[in-house]
Order: structure tokens, then C-alpha cells, then sequence
């Protein structure tokens, strides 16, 4: 599998890459329902930056997008220099049953992918809070629900455990 003995950041996008408040519609696609301020993937810059100091780090899509749209489709709506790091997704629609995969919080699906990926050292950027183990907290950014990665105390956490994973 993709990612083992791997450094890994397994990466959402609502409440990272953009505000939280993303809405699907079957002729539109995803959109924000959000003040003018805020726009689809307006951090990615942001986190392609971040990231250019590691170019080891690989990316694991866990972000409900990959549901709907797939790990390809999902994975072109970041620029190359993030598309090209993304290995694969927690979700994996020819082995999982979807409804079960739903019941679980964010946390326990990054968990049950880390038991099967095996990544060397990972960390996990989300805005969701619920179900993330205990033993996982120290890899774990809660990002802004708003401001996502573009928060200065999220991006200081962020660099601080980016550079420690890397070492």
C-alpha cells in the first residue's frame, strides 16, 4: 500500500483548505454557502507553501469529497504541486461499505487507514473534533472551521509538528 513506512499528512478540505460550509448541488457541484470573503480552496497556496520544505511528505485525502467525487477527481481539484503528493484517501469505495464508513467520526477513519497504511510518522490536519483516539491527539491540527489552515495558531502548530515529523 501507497504510504507505508511513509511521512504522511492525511488532509481534509472543508474547514482547511476553505470554510467549512460546503453545499453540493447536482448541476452546480460543490460551492461555499459562505460570506464573499471565503472561496472553494483559497488556502492550497497557503499549504503547497508550507509544505515545499518537505518534499517527502506524501497526502492522504481524508475529506468527504472523495465520496462523492472519487480520490482522482477529488485529487485534481488541488494544484499539481499538492496533486502529485496525494497517494490515496481513507475511503475506498471497492472495500469499504459507505454507510459504515459514515457512522465513523473523522478520527476513527484516519485511525483504521493508519492501522492499514502504516505510515512511518503522520499528522492530520481537520477542522473535525469528534472521535480522534487519544493515542492520536499529538498528530492531530484542529484547523479553524472558518479560517481553516489560514488561522496564525493554526499554522504555528502546523510548522512546529511538520518540522518535527520531518526530522
Amino acid at each position: 500500500m501507497k504510504g507505508t513506512n511513509a511521512l504522511v499528512l492525511y488532509l481534509d478540505f472543508d474547514g482547511v483548505l476553505h470554510h467549512e460550509n460546503v453545499l453540493w448541488h447536482p448541476k452546480r457541484g460543490a460551492y461555499l454557502c459562505a460570506p464573499e470573503r471565503y472561496s472553494l480552496f483559497q488556502h492550497s497556496e497557503l499549504l503547497e507553501q508550507m509544505l515545499v520544505p518537505y518534499p517527502r511528505v506524501q497526502i492522504v485525502l481524508s475529506t468527504s469529497w472523495v465520496r462523492r467525487y472519487g480520490i482522482a477527481t477529488t485529487a485534481k481539484r488541488l494544484q499539481e504541486s499538492l496533486k502529485v503528493r496525494v497517494i490515496g484517501a481513507t475511503f475506498h469505495s471497492r472495500h469499504m461499505n459507505n454507510d459504515e464508513f459514515m457512522d465513523m467520526p473523522r478520527g476513527q477513519q484516519v485511525h483504521e487507514d493508519v492501522l492499514r497504511r502504516r505510515p512511518r510518522e503522520w499528522l492530520a490536519l481537520d477542522d473535525d473534533f469528534e472521535g480522534w483516539p487519544a493515542e492520536h491527539m499529538a498528530r492531530y491540527i484542529k484547523t479553524h472551521e472558518h479560517d481553516g489552515i489560514s488561522d496564525p495558531d493554526v499554522q504555528e502548530e502546523f510548522k512546529r509538528k511538520l518540522k518535527e515529523m520531518c526530522k
